[in-house]
């Protein structure tokens, strides 16, 4: 769970906290294949996807390395602060991959009385290959004066 972060405490430039998970197991694009619905056979049949030219087997879903996007953000920023989050699918993720989500903040102002941040974030591979590239907005509190 993220700790509490105040406006004040962000500026632009600051990275936000790194993620890294993996190595990516089929297993996992099995069971997020269960909760997701997708059961495309790209992501669970070796032999179907090397059959469609997959050269390593089974790929990742997208929208699971996207959800890994989203855990490194609300490990940073409480998910009640969030009001956008979009990302740019730039690459597919092979299993066995370890996925490192990197951001840096872009902007940071005051508007409708909202105290907004907006942060670039990247997925990459081992291999520094983008898999994916967004951002997000978020609204924090300010700290009390007093």
């Amino acid at each position: 769970m993220a700790e509490q972060i105040y406006f004040e405490d962000v500026n632009v430039g600051d990275a936000m906290p790194g993620l890294v998970k993996g190595p990516l197991q089929k297993l996992q694009f099995v069971m997020y294949a269960g909760a997701s619905g997708d059961f495309n056979p790209l992501h669970n049949d070796d032999e179907f996807a090397m059959a469609v030219g997959m050269k390593n087997g089974v790929i990742s879903q997208g929208m699971l390395v996207m959800g890994i996007v989203g855990q490194a953000i609300t490990a940073w920023i409480p998910q009640k602060y969030l009001k956008k989050f979009g990302v740019r699918f730039a690459g597919m993720t092979q299993k066995n991959s370890t996925i490192t989500v990197s951001g840096t903040v872009t902007d940071k102002r005051v508007e409708d009385g909202d105290n907004l941040i907006t942060c670039d974030v990247i997925a990459q591979d081992e291999n520094g290959d983008v898999k994916i590239t967004g951002n997000f907005e978020a609204a924090l509190p300010a700290k009390a004066k007093g």
